[in-house]
């Protein structure tokens, strides 16, 4: 059930309140009993938790792709780069090898 907020004008008390969706709202204040109160519309925060739930499931593609580079892939999702870097290493431990030898 949401809890809602509600504030009477009369006089400046601010209250919570559980309720179902189909409640009515309510319309006396529990201080003063006046009845002009009305309820406070704020912003829902939502928090998923327990397993399952990843930081990226509710971004968009523009930031996943933000985070996908800040971990060094590539636009495409291969591994190119790392696949360079080794041929590169191969290619310079085989040029070594051959230098010791001669």
């Amino acid at each position: 059930m949401p809890t809602y907020q509600y504030a009477c004008p009369d006089c400046g008390f601010e209250f919570e309140k559980q309720q179902k969706f189909t409640d009515d709202p309510i319309k006396r204040c529990p201080k003063c009993g006046k009845r002009s109160v009305y309820r406070i519309v704020s912003k829902v925060a939502v928090t998923f938790k327990g397993s399952g739930w990843y930081i990226t499931d509710s971004k968009s593609d523009k930031a996943k792709h933000s985070v996908e580079t800040k971990h060094g892939e590539s636009d495409t999702g291969s591994t190119d780069g790392k696949a360079e870097s080794k041929e590169s290493a191969k290619s310079e431990a085989k040029a070594e090898s051959k230098s010791t030898k001669k």
